[in-house]
């Protein structure tokens, strides 16, 4: 039994060290290796190594956004938007209103322009119902999906477009670059972040691109066809179209900037609401897991799947350490995790006094991460997670300022919508 525990004990430290470094490492190694065989097919045959310029005929593109109760944000959004740079005659903004409550349609039916549309529902449907709805509102090959607080760079649309020259390339997600709001304390928000997109740079130059960023993220529409809901639609719909063979490219140059969620309470929510989502990614679509997806599987399995089991594998890790405290190595293993966790609970303690975390902010993004996606299978599991969601605080846009604005199934019919136009 002693040695039973020590095995598993031990699988559980290495698969914690293999998703959070090993596999990286791995990609990194990979990705060298696919590099030095493009110089070296291109040193052989001197082909055009850049990509295909694209027609001065360029898609006609339509910019969808859901939103619910985004009053605060949403006179920016629509600056932005109309900052953007591409030809006017190409590019059209659709609006989804799921049922808000506060100004937000006020403010958009204030906002005279020819190429705004906005549909207003009057009962919830979730996000993604609202965006399928807006998708068959328009004819234009590219559909581009954000959110109501993002801010877009005047270049991410043609910084998209330019890949679906290639008939091969279903969608193309962006850059999210993360802001933080005055007297927030951002702690290894930031850092996790930039570790997850050198993840995404690497999986997308070898091919095995999963997910998206709801942030910026552009489909070829003819791709575009979900058939259920999904708490996290970003996820799910690039992900269906890699798996059915076309491909998803993350580019960093497609940037998109989004305020960090100013509250520790609410940026836990959010994550257990992500956490629900991938549950319900993985419980759906068993044959993500087959081997004989080659490396599209195996980078699923490394990068989602281990990830979303590390909440468990700490638990057992835990456990054995426990049972196995005689041994002065599981002792000291055991004294580790304790006070990897203490580190994590003194500094929930300081957060919640409005104090900063300084390097205690590390255990504390690792441990309350872990707890979220436990609580996001919970919630998944019993059904308190639905399609819709409440509005994310916000301290106000102060991106207002900054050079980027210058730069369920479907459960209600079409009757339940309200359209209008603001006159040109």
């Amino acid at each position: 039994m002693r040695t039973f525990a020590e095995f598993i004990g031990w699988l559980c430290l290495c698969t914690l060290a293999y998703n959070y470094v090993g596999y990286p490492v791995l990609l990194f190694i990979l990705s060298v290796a696919y590099q030095a065989k493009s110089d070296a097919l291109y040193l052989l045959h001197r082909g055009n190594r850049r990509s295909r310029p694209i027609s001065e005929d360029l898609p006609r593109v339509a910019l969808l956004m859901s939103a619910y109760n985004e009053e605060s944000v949403i006179q920016a959004k629509l600056e932005n938007c109309l900052h953007i740079d591409y030809p006017v005659e190409r590019l059209e903004f659709l609006f989804g209103l799921d049922a808000s409550t506060d100004a937000t349609a006020d403010v958009l039916t204030r906002f005279p322009n020819s190429r705004l549309r906005v549909l207003k529902y009057r009962t919830r449907r979730g996000k993604l119902s609202v965006l399928c709805d807006l998708a068959q509102q328009t004819s234009a090959e590219i559909l581009v999906l954000t959110d109501a607080n993002t801010m877009l760079d005047r270049n991410s649309i043609r910084n998209m477009v330019r890949h679906f020259v290639n008939p091969r390339i279903g969608a193309v997600s962006g850059e999210e670059v993360r802001t933080v709001a005055r007297g927030s304390d951002p702690g290894a928000e930031s850092l996790y972040w930039r570790y997850e997109s050198a993840i995404k740079l690497l999986e997308s130059r070898l091919n095995v691109s999963q997910g998206g960023n709801g942030a910026a993220l552009a489909v070829r529409r003819s791709l575009f066809k979900p058939t259920r809901h999904s708490i996290v639609e970003d996820f799910q719909i690039p992900l269906d179209i890699r798996f059915n063979g076309f491909r998803v490219v993350y580019d960093p140059e497609v940037i998109a900037i989004e305020e960090i969620t100013p509250t520790f309470s609410a940026q836990f929510a959010r994550r257990v609401r992500i956490g629900a989502g991938n549950y319900q990614t993985l419980f759906r679509n068993p044959r993500y897991l087959s081997p004989w997806n080659g490396l599209l599987s195996f980078s699923f399995i490394s990068h989602r799947f281990l990830r979303w089991l590390c909440p468990f594998v700490l638990l057992v890790a835990l456990f054995c350490n426990i049972a196995l405290a005689t041994q002065p190595r599981f002792a000291a293993l055991l004294a580790l995790q304790c006070s990897f966790y203490s580190a994590a609970l003194l500094g929930y303690a300081l957060k919640r006094r409005g104090r900063s975390t300084g390097m205690l902010s590390l255990p504390l993004h690792f441990c309350s991460m872990n707890l979220a996606l436990f609580l996001g299978l919970y919630a998944y599991v019993t059904g308190r997670q639905g399609a819709t969601w409440a509005a994310t605080p916000r301290l106000g846009n102060p991106m207002q300022d900054r050079a980027f604005l210058g730069t369920n199934e479907r459960d209600t019919e079409t009757t339940n919508a309200v359209v209008y136009r603001p006159a040109a």
